[in-house]
């Protein structure tokens, strides 16, 4: 079996089926689509499938174009038919792998998918799971359920079908890294299941980095985002601690990047967002906690990270008395409710958590996102409000919350009174700065 899926990569004869077309699983669908192979994207969403068909896609990375040129040519299409896998020869699970109210890992829309392909497993597959999930998943809760004795015990692992993980490293909005550019870690669960799986992702990677077991491979992916949260936890306690001291800490930043080693920039933000940072390193310390031990550093990052919406809300009324006004009954205009710049994605957006906090406070608050159109916080419902002279004049304090390209800083600061800076998106500006309060 082994040979013959090989032989299948190698010639581009392979179907492929991805379970989860979001934000990871699409743009991984049009890279293997796009690498010669057939691809079936199987996604719970009706309304998202038949988009998808039509040749639209929802996700801002992946081109409508880009979608419909694979479409047209029959390389790739979208069901909600999990039969679909009978006639497969690999599956990837890119399904969501949130925390649940508790912060413990919920895995039950992975077990879920797993148990679809558990039905219709056959010789000659192979099974990725890259949904970010804790050590040892793969190996505990993937494999059990496919190797279950009811459904296929006349099968062997490594011999007759193939497990491995694959960690995800989708950047929403970043262009100078693609699916095809960015290197990508692989763990089998045996040798040839590593080799299998590293045959798979080579029709449409450039570079795979094979490691020696599911678990490794799960912990890199841990790795990378736990030390950006904690990194980003650091450089936000370096923030306080400078509004402490009265020092600029964007220029602290900027001074320290100068040094060409030793040393790698993180800024400062209103908090944490998107489908990794904010989430990943709790399915760690989850983990460490059923074997009896603290992961501080992570428990102390998150600590600092979710106190910084708080901490701007704080800044914001503390400004507002220095202009003689309450926080209470203020007009507050928020620029930006996506967690990054030029993306659509309000996955775990600080922008909601701050206008939580702002109403809680008293304040009226308003938002503006040019790629976010209507959003819900605590159960309301705001639609993005055009930007124009007499909005920003009528705002008591303007938040930037998201640092999107497309803003005009100048006339935004220009046409405000007050400014709560969180990006340091205003930082070069020469006129209006005596508006501007930074983090």
């Amino acid at each position: 079996m082994k040979q013959q899926l090989l032989s299948k990569f190698e010639k581009r004869e392979a179907a492929v089926a991805v379970v989860g077309v979001g934000y990871v699983g699409l743009p991984l669908a049009l890279a293997f689509a796009e690498s010669g192979l057939k691809v079936v994207g199987i996604d719970m969403d009706a309304a998202k499938v038949e988009a998808l068909n039509n040749g639209v896609s929802h996700i801002p990375d992946v081109p409508d174009d880009a979608l419909a040129k694979m479409v047209n040519a029959g390389s790739l299409r979208a069901t909600t038919d999990f039969d679909a896998l009978a006639d497969v020869d690999a599956v990837i699970i890119c399904v969501p792998t949130p925390l649940a109210k508790t912060r413990d890992p919920d895995l039950s829309a992975v077990i879920s998918a797993c148990d679809q392909v558990a039905s219709r497993l056959h010789p000659g597959m192979v099974v990725v799971l890259e949904s970010t999930t804790y050590p040892g998943t793969t190996q505990e809760v993937i494999l059990p359920r496919l190797s279950a004795p009811s459904r296929n015990a006349d099968m062997e692992i490594g011999k007759d079908y193939f497990v491995a993980f694959s960690p995800e490293r989708i950047d929403p909005g970043r262009t100078d890294y693609t699916v095809k550019t960015t290197p990508k870690v692989v763990g089998g669960i045996t040798p040839e299941c590593t080799e299998v799986a590293k045959a798979l992702y080579e029709t449409a990677i450039d570079t795979i980095v094979p490691v020696s077991s599911p678990k490794v491979a799960e912990m890199v992916k841990l790795l990378e985002n736990t030390f950006r949260a904690v990194n980003i936890g650091l450089v936000n306690e370096v923030a306080i601690m400078c509004d402490h001291l009265d020092v600029d800490v964007w220029e602290v930043i900027d001074a320290a990047s100068s040094k060409p080693f030793g040393y790698v920039p993180f800024y400062p933000g209103p908090g944490l967002g998107g489908h990794c940072i904010p989430i990943d390193p709790h399915y760690l310390s989850w983990k460490l906690r059923t074997l009896n031990y603290d992961a501080r550093f992570i428990d102390l990052a998150t600590q600092i990270n979710q106190g910084m919406p708080q901490y701007v809300v704080q800044k914001v009324s503390d400004a507002l008395n220095g202009a003689g006004k309450s926080l209470n009954g203020s007009r507050v205009l928020l620029l930006g409710a996506a967690y990054k710049a030029d993306v659509s994605d309000t996955r775990e957006s600080p922008s909601l958590e701050l206008i939580s906090h702002l109403r809680a406070r008293g304040a009226t608050v308003l938002y503006n996102d040019p790629y976010v159109a209507a959003i819900e916080v605590d159960g309301v419902g705001m639609e993005s409000v055009e930007i124009t002279d007499e909005e920003l004049a009528a705002a008591d304090c303007v938040v930037i919350a998201t640092n999107h390209s497309s803003y005009d800083w100048e006339r935004i600061v220009g046409a405000s009174r007050l400014v709560m800076d969180t990006r340091n998106a205003a930082g070069n500006l020469t006129s209006g700065r005596d508006k501007v309060v930074k983090l």
